[in-house]
């Protein structure tokens, strides 16, 4: 079981990390219907992948690994846990954004989005990834037994 649920891990966190590129690379790109739709979609899949890789993880952390007194004492889990927290939260605003256009979209309308919220809309998404390499580098030292 244990097996299974890392794979399982790892595949919500791929899956995941590759809708957050894919927003990167369509909010940078000119607003069409196709990416708006594109974004709407990658949006939903990285919600999904969100949550679905929280609900693993903490069956992992509670039942399939090494504990929850083992995960809670490292700093190195508790940062990578606390920065998934905090960028879920933040992802909300471009979640909400991107719900936004479901009127124009529905009637074939390219959606209006104003330089000041493209330019919050981008700079979570960045945070996103930023924040990604550091959870990235928290697992690495937990591996490592580091960091505790």
């Amino acid at each position: 079981m244990s097996t299974l649920f890392a794979f399982l891990h790892h595949l919500c966190a791929f899956t995941l990390v590759s809708a957050v590129a894919i927003e990167f690379v369509l909010i940078r790109s000119e607003l069409t219907l196709a990416s708006a739709r594109r974004l709407q979609v990658t949006d939903l899949v990285l919600g999904v992948a969100a949550g679905a890789l929280l609900v693993v993880g903490l069956l992992r952390v509670f039942f399939f690994e090494k504990g929850a007194s083992y995960y809670f004492h490292s700093y190195a889990f508790l940062t990578k846990f606390s920065l998934f927290i905090v960028i879920g939260l933040l992802s909300i605003i471009p979640t909400m954004e991107f719900l936004s256009w479901r009127g124009a979209l529905t009637a074939g309308l390219v959606p209006a989005i104003g330089a000041r919220k493209l330019r919050l809309v981008t700079a979570v998404i960045h945070s996103e990834l930023l924040a990604i390499v550091i959870i990235v580098l928290c697992a690495a030292i937990m591996a490592r037994g580091g960091w505790v």
